[in-house]
């Protein structure tokens, strides 16, 4: 019996891990350009538009690592415009966030429609092959992470101590936090506010294709319009959860990718349980994070708001 319970248990860490990459990933990149005083709602739009030219780039090109780079050059495309809009013209962040996942919406579906027809039958991308980690993979329970996974998983891994690095640890990342606090001391102080949102801002759109590439490429295999499904809004509840820190952020992206793993595991043991219900836990799960969470949690002081050099 314990063995049965064991076994449920990895294959939970299994899938979650699976399905939480593309979360911290966007996650991540949120969080560098939160850290610097810009809020990014176009996550989901970036996240898309990753999704559509990571799929046919890799596609075409029968590469999927050159469908990865397609993915984050779309993201940063986006996040560039973005970027221009708020940081140099001081557009309204929200409204031009929610403007962008518009965008992407409506673009990548007529270029969906526009290249491979109205309903885009039988398109299999390119896919990432499994692997697995020698040593890591016998861990108990741990190694389920690390055995028969994306490549590109570990990739998104790796990208975990680094961005803490970076952010906790050296020059650049006082510099982005000293952003997001008190801009106008910052400037002061010698520090390029303009410019450094801007590349945060770039930052994010980079994960942000990355993530929607590894929605088309590690795990649908093929893009469906519309196929991000909320995981940028959930993003930024991740976001708000690991409190703006990368390493919480893995964490918290775990546990919303294991809420999501809940319906396969279910549904493969013949639960009573209808699977709408584990389908709509992620959701409901992000509405508590906003609600409860977000009310304790202390943000960037100068989050949302564009800085005007005196």
């Amino acid at each position: 019996m314990l063995g049965f319970y064991i076994n449920i248990l990895e294959n939970l860490l299994r899938s979650g891990g699976k399905l939480a990459a593309p979360l911290w990933l966007a996650a991540t990149g949120e969080t560098f350009a939160e850290r610097s005083g810009v809020i990014n709602i176009g996550l989901e739009g970036m996240m898309l538009s990753g999704a559509f030219a990571g799929m046919a780039a890799g596609l075409f090109a029968g590469n999927p690592w050159l469908g990865l780079l397609a993915g984050i050059a779309a993201g940063i495309v986006l996040a560039a415009l973005f970027g221009v809009l708020t940081v140099y013209f001081h557009a309204d962040q929200i409204i031009t966030g929610a403007g962008l996942n518009l965008l992407a919406a409506g673009l990548t579906g007529f270029l969906f429609r526009r290249i491979f027809g109205v309903t885009g039958a039988a398109l299999t991308a390119p896919a990432f092959a499994p692997a697995t980690v020698p040593f890591l993979s016998h861990i108990p329970l741990i190694g389920a992470l690390f055995s028969q996974q994306p490549v590109l998983l570990y990739f998104a891994f790796c990208l975990l101590p680094i961005a803490a690095f970076i952010l906790n640890r050296t020059p650049t990342g006082l510099a982005i936090r000293a952003c997001g606090e008190h801009a106008a001391a910052a400037d002061t102080a010698g520090v390029k506010v303009y410019r450094l949102r801007f590349f945060c801002v770039l930052f994010c759109g980079g994960m942000c294709g990355a993530a929607g590439a590894y929605l088309a490429l590690a795990h649908a295999h093929t893009f469906v319009e519309g196929m991000t499904a909320g995981r940028g809004f959930i993003a930024l509840a991740v976001v708000i959860f690991g409190r703006w820190q990368p390493v919480k952020i893995f964490f918290a992206s775990l546990f919303f990718g294991i809420a999501n793993a809940l319906q396969f595991q279910f549904q493969a043991l013949g639960s009573a349980i209808p699977y709408q219900f584990f389908l709509m836990l992620p959701y409901v799960l992000t509405l508590l994070v906003l609600v409860f969470a977000g009310a304790k949690i202390g943000a960037p002081a100068e989050l949302a708001r564009p800085y005007r050099r005196e």
